[in-house]
């Protein structure tokens, strides 16, 4: 069995890494797991999360409170949702606007960031094989499909909901595959984040509590299979799991692409488009096409974009030196 290593990267690292996480989550197309993979914690965050379940009962009457703490890797969490809390927050005030104003900026940095990532995580691999190799083109042609595929209709079927929190928070951290994404792909983005949310939170609709219930059941029972799922093949077939998940980065650059133009909107049930707030806006893009910058609609930004994507690259490669520095400093 083979453990992930040991690395101290210090609290004020987990912190930054999940303000990056956070951060992420606000960009669609975009999924926390992906950060967490290019930045070296997420073998540490799917064993933390596989520790959660009825066995820390068992831990609990053995060691104790702290025992639990020690077995959830509690303040590595901890640290690590205290920084999604934070990057959530900076996101929305500050992606968000660059999103609606500059989205090639955006867009550029993060293609820079997962283009070094690829890099970087295949030199993690010590030996290629046919195996290694089939697996990531697999994985990338897998993760391709997904961000081409027509959106489904969708369905208000309480069996469908429960699904589809399976399959978003196992796509929440899966790197290069975002869960609004899939939510978008099964047809019921607009159902689940807008009706439902809007019914518990405006007029505490019971109709959609249970919905909102059933779906939160969902995300529970796929993030417990999906943890568990990877702890063990990260144990029995660690270079190989590695080959497929950077497979889902290669696969999913397609869809950070810069410059992009949107030739489809989110739908209501009667095929309108679903405007935003002001009336006046499609509330969603729903698919898009990968142009020039020439052939962009707006203004392609091309220093500002390329600069972004050097940021890019040059965050990945911080993170490698603090991965080092933590290595050593545990050596």
């Amino acid at each position: 069995m083979r453990n992930p290593p040991a690395i101290d990267i210090g609290r004020a690292g987990v912190v930054l890494r999940g303000a990056a996480m956070g951060v992420a989550e606000i960009i669609p197309g975009v999924s926390g797991g992906t950060i967490a993979f290019v930045s070296g914690i997420y073998e540490r965050l799917i064993e933390a999360i596989r520790a959660v379940g009825p066995g820390l009962v068992g831990v609990a009457r053995r060691e104790g409170v702290a025992g639990v703490w020690r077995t959830i890797d509690g303040n590595f969490l901890t640290l690590l949702l205290g920084g999604m809390v934070v990057g959530l927050l900076t996101g929305l005030f500050t992606v968000s606007w660059l999103l609606e104003h500059h989205p090639p900026l955006v867009w550029g940095f993060f293609f820079g960031l997962i283009l070094a990532s690829i890099l970087h995580m295949a030199r993690r691999i010590e030996r290629w094989d046919a195996t290694g190799l089939g697996l990531l083109v697999l994985g990338a042609v897998f993760a391709y499909a997904l961000t081409v595929l027509t959106p489904a209709q969708g369905s208000e079927a309480l069996w469908f909901v429960f699904c589809c929190g399976v399959i978003a928070i196992s796509a929440l951290i899966l790197p290069g595959i975002s869960g609004s994404f899939m939510l978008l792909l099964l047809g019921m983005y607009q159902f689940i984040i807008h009706d439902t949310l809007k019914g518990v939170l405006v007029d505490y609709s019971p109709e959609r509590l249970l919905v909102l219930g059933v779906f939160v059941l969902g995300c529970v029972v796929g993030l417990m299979t999906l943890s568990r799922l990877l702890s063990w093949t990260f144990h029995r077939f660690h270079a190989q799991t590695l080959a497929l998940l950077t497979g889902f980065l290669i696969g999913s650059l397609n869809k950070i692409y810069p410059w992009r133009n949107p030739v489809d909107w989110l739908r209501d049930a009667e095929g309108g488009i679903v405007m935003a707030a002001d009336g006046f806006t499609p509330h969603k893009i729903i698919a898009e096409s990968n142009v020039l910058p020439g052939a962009y609609h707006g203004d392609p930004l091309l220093i500002g974009t390329l600069i972004a994507c050097l940021l890019g690259v040059l965050s990945v490669l911080a993170f490698e030196r603090l991965a080092e520095q933590g290595a050593e400093g545990t050596g």
